[in-house]
């Protein structure tokens, strides 16, 4: 089944005044909750984020893999499956139980299965893992409260996107926030999967000729046989961090953008690359310039809401935001180490009381992610940030979340990852070059929230920690003799100069 592609018309007046009507009927979050990591942003503190009047967000990142692992742990509390009794097809839940689910929770010398990659045409039982994963996820945060949850994707990993966009829009996800890249055919496929209609992406592929069209389809019939009513159609939202790119994408959109965050580049995770040639300072870091600061007047033009991200942190600085015409602000950093997150409580313990000593560093990577974006890393001490862990690790490449897609000889699509063994990368065309540095952050981030695999040579994969250059306010949430502190103190502490 061919789609079409349809292009969104713009016409700046006629957005500002459809903003403005909008605005009359709707009143946005002062908060967005970032999508932190893999696991990190959990159903936990998107629920405790949303029922304190906030958009809470959960990440889709490797989600599929994060549901499998925590099947095989035996799903402490029982929650995974409490929403799967939600499920509109129990023939998926029975598939994903019956491969995944040990009762008790397996040894922890055993390793865990390891789950499917997904490729260009991914198979039923992956798509349905996908699904059900995302499907979960939402519906957990979004229990107990009639507050909004959003799920945040990373554009560069297109391959699943689709899917796990698709098993969030059944549990009624409210908004979808993309960025590590450019998410200009997301609004046409939350358009068509509202329908559960065929959806596909086009995909990049190194090498391609400008006739060659590679795409990952998905049509949500050839899984889910019986009629379901349409879905709700979640907002859009994308994270830019230029007026330039927030412009393309409220022209040239294959529907509608509700909104955009724009990200700085003092925020957690990936960072957009600095514009221009790229320059390192003394430490090894891309210095941003002049050419990377948004002109929020400009940005104000084109008629469409918008949060700033990146060391907003505070009240002052919420105020800030709002006073340059943006709603509010998204806020990654001090919900990543509340005692809801999916961090282990050891890095929450750990960061907190780096920052309290004032010894928490961070390190804007330009070679760890395989993705090639800057990448913001948290040194801490036996994790893959430090150089004789990184070097005492076997390189592997068994969950496949990042690879990157070139062109082959027969003119198939080929998968590599700039973190896989060396010999691998260069026997698939890849350049050595690109593999110094690089870190697995498939493997790492799910170790950073308990669920790290062991290999059969008794390895345990290592942390790899990401967070902003904020770290360093977290004690500001601490009361006296507190170890740990909640979304909720942080939602109030944000708010309290404009509530």
């Amino acid at each position: 089944m061919s789609l079409q592609k349809n292009q969104l018309s713009y016409d700046a007046e006629a957005a500002l005044v459809r903003t403005k009507e909008i605005k009359e009927i709707m009143t946005y979050p002062k908060i967005i909750q970032g999508g932190m990591g893999i696991g990190v942003s959990n159903w936990r503190l998107a629920r405790a984020v949303s029922e304190a009047g906030q958009l809470g967000v959960v990440s889709g990142a490797c989600q599929h893999v994060v549901l499998a692992r925590r099947l095989q742990d035996g799903d402490p509390g029982g929650h995974y499956r409490r929403a799967f009794e939600h499920f509109p097809v129990q023939e998926f839940v029975s598939e994903v139980m019956g491969k995944y689910f040990v009762s008790g929770g397996k040894s922890a010398k055993e390793p865990y299965v390891i789950v499917p990659v997904f490729v260009q045409k991914p198979g039923h039982f992956l798509q349905k893992l996908a699904v059900l994963s995302t499907f979960a996820e939402v519906y957990l945060a979004k229990q107990g409260h009639d507050g909004l949850v959003g799920i945040n994707l990373l554009e560069k990993t297109t391959l699943p996107n689709i899917f796990s966009l698709y098993g969030a829009m059944l549990a009624d996800v409210d908004y979808v926030i993309m960025g590590a890249g450019i998410p200009r055919e997301i609004p046409g496929v939350l358009d068509r999967l509202a329908g559960h209609g065929e959806a596909c992406l086009k995909l990049s592929v190194v090498g391609q000729d400008t006739e060659d069209d590679y795409r990952v389809r998905f049509d949500p019939k050839e899984i889910i046989p019986d009629s379901l009513p349409e879905l709700k159609r979640p907002k859009f939202l994308a994270i830019v961090s230029s007026v330039t790119l927030a412009l393309m994408l409220a022209k040239k959109s294959t529907g509608r953008v509700d909104g955009f965050v724009v990200e700085g580049p003092t925020a957690g995770g990936h960072n957009a690359p600095p514009r221009g040639k790229v320059v390192l300072d003394e430490k090894g870091e891309p210095v941003y310039g002049g050419r990377d600061k948004v002109d929020f007047v400009k940005l104000r033009k084109i008629g469409l809401p918008f949060w700033i991200a990146g060391s907003y942190g505070t009240p002052e600085k919420l105020v800030e935001a709002i006073e340059l015409g943006a709603e509010g602000i998204q806020v990654g950093t001090a919900f990543a180490f509340t005692d809801e997150t999916g961090f282990s409580r050891e890095i929450k313990d750990r960061a907190i009381s780096m920052a309290i000593s004032n010894h928490a560093e961070v390190f804007t990577d330009p070679k760890a992610s395989p993705t090639g974006f800057p990448f913001k890393v948290l040194l801490l001490k036996g994790s893959l940030s430090e150089e004789a862990e990184y070097n005492a690790r076997p390189r592997n490449c068994d969950c496949a979340y990042l690879r990157s897609m070139y062109k082959k000889a027969d003119g198939t699509i080929g998968y590599r990852c700039s973190a896989e063994p060396e010999y691998l990368y260069e026997k698939k065309g890849g350049d050595l070059i690109d593999t110094i540095g690089r870190v697995c952050l498939c493997n790492s981030l799910l170790a950073d929230v308990d669920i790290p695999q062991m290999r059969n040579d008794g390895y345990v994969e290592k942390t790899f920690v990401t967070c902003g250059n904020d770290i360093i306010s977290l004690p500001r949430f601490l009361g006296k003799g507190d170890k740990g502190f909640s979304a909720t103190d942080v939602v109030k502490y944000l708010l309290s100069l404009t509530e």
